[in-house]
């Protein structure tokens, strides 16, 4: 991996800082960083979102001996300076800390970056690091819309980096998802018929009351593409916190929790569909009762003809015609037993073993091969979380080209409108 040069005009935040809760101190980089290592020996990593999944997997690449996190980046103060002060107690020196995370991907000495933001802010950091030929893992899901999805892709293309997506039931829980995907696609309950994804709701718009911004929080960065509002905890919790705040809801933020727990279990229905490279052609949302759209039972359709419905125990129930298997992360089972342990047969599919999410990402930066949740795999899981959402808004049957990723025939332009969302001020995706 090339030694990246970038131009000194970054700003930083002195580590140890007990202004940096209330009105954080500026100051340049100049003497704060540690020398670069050679990304031969160490990955240089950068840390773009500090709540509680940001942490997580900060923590998880701190205890990794080839990995140096080099910066982190948060607009919240107290979460910012307390990710500082974890990684230099680890490590020995000061760690920089940003309010812009462009400042951070300017850095010479920053081969990846982890982005765990809110879902609306994915895309930005995400294309802008990859366009640098920085590596990337982003959490799940993906992206807000189908057209930020479609940019991450090409970015990563023409930076020619390496992406995870964060879809990690592919890589953990004791491989139960990749054994049922095995038995499925060597068609150990018969011709696949339809799947039963049991996960949360539709987003609803946001209507928390206005709250006073704390000091030390730069709360338009936090808003960044969204719609114009006030402050509420709710969405950004005020200090440390060890909760998932509220704003997964609302559709100004993310794709409701629909899409939260949907980037994990309709990623296993194309893993086991095979499907990673395209999506379903229609999509069907339920009957209305009593004049209101009901918020489960819609169904996307495959070419294959296997239909996905949203709705149903949690995880992922597969119906074959020769039986089922259930799926979740603390259950594997099947309508007969003898589906699970009957051992394989001769050629029959193995799903790789990762040996975990995060060393994945980890071990692709060095082979430069793809992972296993690239960023079309990515892209297009979240797309169909994106698709049953536009389904359930609109509410008529709609046709996807999952090619051109455009819905054609009727209510065509209702839905297309969808796949994008205007974004506000300066926060949009610059064009390369």
């Amino acid at each position: 991996m090339p030694n990246r040069r970038g131009p000194d005009r970054r700003r930083v935040l002195a580590a140890g800082a007990a202004a940096a809760v209330t009105a954080p101190w500026l100051m340049t980089r100049s003497g704060l960083a540690g020398t670069s290592t050679s990304a031969n020996e160490t990955i240089g990593v950068g840390v773009i979102g500090l709540g509680i999944r940001g942490r997580r997997m900060m923590t998880q690449l701190m205890n990794r001996d080839d990995v140096r996190i080099v910066g982190v980046s948060e607009v919240a103060g107290p979460r910012l300076l307390a990710a500082m002060q974890a990684v230099e107690a680890q490590d020995g020196e000061p760690c920089a800390g940003y309010l812009d995370y462009e400042d951070l991907l300017d850095r010479d000495d920053i081969d990846a970056v982890v982005v765990a933001t809110q879902d609306h802010a994915h895309a930005r950091p995400s294309v802008l690091a990859a366009r640098k030929g920085i590596d990337v893992y982003c959490e799940k899901p993906l992206t807000l819309t189908i057209a930020e999805g479609r940019a991450i892709c090409d970015a990563v293309r023409d930076g020619k980096a390496v992406f995870q997506t964060g879809s990690q039931q592919r890589s953990e829980y004791g491989g139960k998802f990749r054994v049922a995907c095995e038995h499925i696609r060597n068609g150990r309950i018969g011709k696949l018929q339809s799947v039963d994804i049991g996960v949360g709701d539709p987003p609803t718009p946001c209507d928390l009351p206005d709250e006073d911004t704390p000091a030390g929080y730069d709360w338009e960065r936090w808003l960044g593409s969204a719609p114009q509002r006030k402050f509420n905890a709710e969405l950004c919790p005020v200090g440390v916190h060890g909760h998932y705040p509220r704003w997964r809801q609302y559709g100004e933020y993310g794709n409701g929790y629909l899409a939260d727990m949907g980037a994990h279990h309709y990623d296993i229905a194309q893993w086991a569909m095979d499907t990673d490279g395209t999506g379903p052609v229609r999509i069907l949302p339920p009957d209305l009762v009593d004049g209101q759209m009901p918020k489960r039972g819609l169904v996307v359709e495959y070419d294959n003809g296997v239909i996905v419905k949203h709705g149903g125990r949690s995880g992922c129930t597969f119906t074959g015609t020769d039986g089922t298997i259930y799926v979740d992360r603390g259950a594997l089972e099947a309508s007969d037993e003898a589906i699970l342990k009957d051992p394989a047969a001769v050629g029959d599919l193995s799903l790789p073993e990762t040996g975990g999410h995060m060393k994945n990402w980890i071990d692709c930066i060095r082979s430069r091969r793809k992972p296993i949740c690239h960023e079309e795999v990515g892209h297009r899981t979240a797309s169909v979380c994106q698709l049953v959402v536009i389904g359930y808004e609109v509410g008529q049957p709609l046709t996807w080209d999952p090619v051109k990723e455009r819905f054609t025939g009727d209510h065509a332009d209702e839905a297309n409108a969808k796949r994008s969302r205007e974004a506000r001020g300066q926060w949009g995706i610059p064009s390369a």
